[in-house]
């Protein structure tokens, strides 16, 4: 009998047999979260002018520098209004202002921008009450962004923040990685789909639903191949559908009760297996391996264990196709909050609710670790990583935490 492989060594094996997928052209908006497949350099300078910071007066600086400005307010003349979007007509001379808007550009002449609230105008005139020093309140031209100069790297990941660079540097369309395709597809004859008329004795296949949502948060594009009931025939035929995807995931039919019968299956399809059961719990029987040269996972049919085993491995599959730099989920260390024992033979991965107790970042199981408690999973904003080596955790102990979502 096949021995158990450990994680670090499937995740290894799961990582070189991973491929980063193609590039596609998308639209601005479409590009959210994916990963940049081009380096973005700046067509041309900005702020594209030298620009006001607020709404007030465009001056010159000579004319407003004195010692006194609160006892004796300089007087200008007032010579033209420009409102954000708009370019100044005339320049600004000895003894002059020109009234503008946040945003618009400095006319000639000026060099210094004073503060609404630091004058006090008239029809005609302003009086300036305030000595600013020279340059103040303009954002010079090239301050955030510089012609030329490279603003967002290949390989980013294309955030809000990243989206609106983009816009400011007039890229309606960029180049990103493609998304993996992801066939999922459930096995056993005790299912029913969520359409089904079905009996008592049928279990919801929440599988298919709870690995497609997955799927979707890691960037990819689910397909639901739906059920195969437990007929070889069945299996390879619904299998054969998935290969036009980039990964498929079988969920169910690798435990040792169905484990021949999948086996020979995958053989007939030509696939070449890594392994068949891992060092960790839950989701110990699990395979992989390639079929026709896609990535094949075989979860198990448990709700938990396959939720658990596709973070491990499926996830950080996916994000390596999709041009992702970090292919794990963010690991914080928490104290341990209760008592906890196991064997030494496998890595266990407990769901955790993370909390911020007086500064200090707590972690305490959701309760029942079963399995098919798929409310575990649901309580979780962590998975609590105990080593292989850790035989027991007393409260008070420092635990790796991996956050799967929420604040705390």
């Amino acid at each position: 009998m096949q021995g158990l492989t450990p994680l670090h060594e499937a995740q290894k094996t799961v990582f070189e047999a991973t491929k980063t997928l193609g590039l596609e052209k998308v639209s601005l908006l479409d590009a959210l979260d994916r990963v940049l497949g081009e380096d973005i350099v700046a067509a041309r300078d900005n702020p594209p002018w030298d620009n006001s910071a607020m709404d007030g007066f465009a001056v010159r600086w000579e004319d407003i520098k004195q010692e006194h400005a609160i006892t004796k307010p300089v007087v200008l003349r007032v010579i033209e209004d420009v409102p954000a979007g708009k370019v100044a007509t005339k320049s600004v001379s000895p003894g002059q202002a020109i009234r503008i808007m946040t945003g618009a550009p400095i006319p000639k002449g000026a060099d210094t921008v004073v503060k609404v609230e630091e004058t006090e105008s008239s029809e005609g005139t302003v009086k300036v009450f305030k000595e600013v020093e020279r340059g103040g309140n303009i954002r010079p031209q090239g301050e955030d962004v510089k012609k030329g100069d490279c603003i967002i790297a290949k390989g980013m990941q294309i955030r809000p923040a990243e989206a609106g660079m983009l816009a400011i540097l007039a890229k309606s369309f960029v180049l990103v990685y493609q998304r993996p395709r992801v066939a999922i597809l459930s096995t056993g004859d005790e299912l029913a789909d969520l359409d089904e008329r079905f009996d008592e004795d049928k279990i919801i296949n929440s599988n298919s639903y709870g690995i497609a949502a997955a799927v979707q948060e890691a960037g990819g594009i689910p397909i639901l191949l739906g059920i195969a009931r437990d007929q070889p025939a069945a299996l390879k035929e619904k299998i054969a559908h998935g290969l036009n995807a980039d990964i498929l995931v079988l969920s169910g039919g690798v435990s040792m009760g169905d484990y021949d019968f999948t086996k020979a299956v995958f053989k007939d399809l030509g696939a070449e297996m890594n392994f068949w059961k891992l060092a960790i719990r839950p989701g110990q029987p699990l395979a992989f391996g390639k079929i026709q040269g896609k990535l094949a996972f075989g979860l198990p049919g448990n709700p938990v264990s396959s939720m658990v085993t596709f973070e491990q491995l499926v996830r950080p599959a996916m994000l390596k196709m999709g041009g992702h730099r970090s292919y794990g989920r963010p690991i914080v260390q928490a104290v341990f909050q209760e008592k906890f024992s196991k064997r030494t033979d496998r890595r266990h991965f407990l769901r955790g609710i993370l909390r911020r107790e007086n500064n200090v970042l707590t972690v305490r199981t959701t309760g029942d670790q079963g399995s098919g408690i798929l409310t575990s999973m649901v309580k979780a904003n962590g998975l609590i990583d105990v080593p292989e080596e850790v035989e027991r955790l007393n409260p008070g102990d420092t635990v790796n935490v991996q956050v799967l979502s929420g604040q705390f």
